[in-house]
């Protein structure tokens, strides 16, 4: 399906999104519709609206080539159109002063300082925020690409450190995951779900 045949509703978003592993080599994804995907994937919800994520995005065949053996050889990096490492802020409580520029001093002065105080009383709380936070746009990622008619994968095999020292990723960011975007050469494998009742539970346990 091309990426404006057909407007797909959300739930055939989510139904139809599966992880791909082959992809079409040399297919080249528009400026515009790379950014169309980014920003939808940066309306995601966030804590405090702090927008944890930064997503790396590399393009360049180089530098995808370089990336192979950081994540242990798996094709999807050299051959996908684009591949994005989503990062999480470690330090997104300085992003409060410009998220609540507009709100009245008093809000502002309210949330700021809750959410500074916040960092301060927990050292974990930035690591599982920069995480929490990454992932929902990590997902939110994935579904627009799927959207606009682009497959991904999430992966989560690679070696942190080689990557953040081939892409020099400050210290102020962790790595959350790596997503190729691309067209499918081969279709993703649907995967079987457990019964609703062994993962919701209601009320308490």
């Amino acid at each position: 399906m091309s990426s404006v045949d057909q407007k797909l509703s959300a739930e055939e978003v989510m139904l139809s999104r599966h992880s791909v592993r082959k992809y079409e080599r040399g297919v080249t994804i528009p400026e515009a519709e790379l950014n169309d995907i980014l920003s939808l994937a940066a309306s995601a919800p966030s804590s405090w609206n702090l927008q944890h994520w930064r997503f790396l995005v590399v393009t360049d065949q180089a530098i995808k080539e370089r990336l192979l053996p950081v994540t242990f050889n798996q094709q999807q990096t050299v051959d996908a159109s684009v591949v994005v490492v989503v990062l999480g802020d470690l330090q997104a409580n300085l992003a409060a002063a410009a998220v609540y520029e507009k709100a009245s001093p008093e809000i502002r002065d309210m949330m700021i300082g809750q959410i500074n105080g916040a960092y301060e009383n927990n050292p974990q709380l930035a690591r599982d925020e920069a995480i929490r936070n990454g992932s929902l746009g990590a997902m939110q990622l994935m579904l627009a690409a799927k959207a606009k008619g682009y497959d991904t994968v999430p992966m989560g095999g690679y070696d942190k450190d080689a990557l953040i020292k081939e892409l020099n990723i400050p210290d102020r960011y962790v790595p959350v995951m790596i997503i190729p975007i691309g067209k499918a050469a081969a279709s993703g494998r649907p995967t079987e779900r457990l019964p609703l009742e062994h993962q919701v539970i209601r009320e308490s346990f």
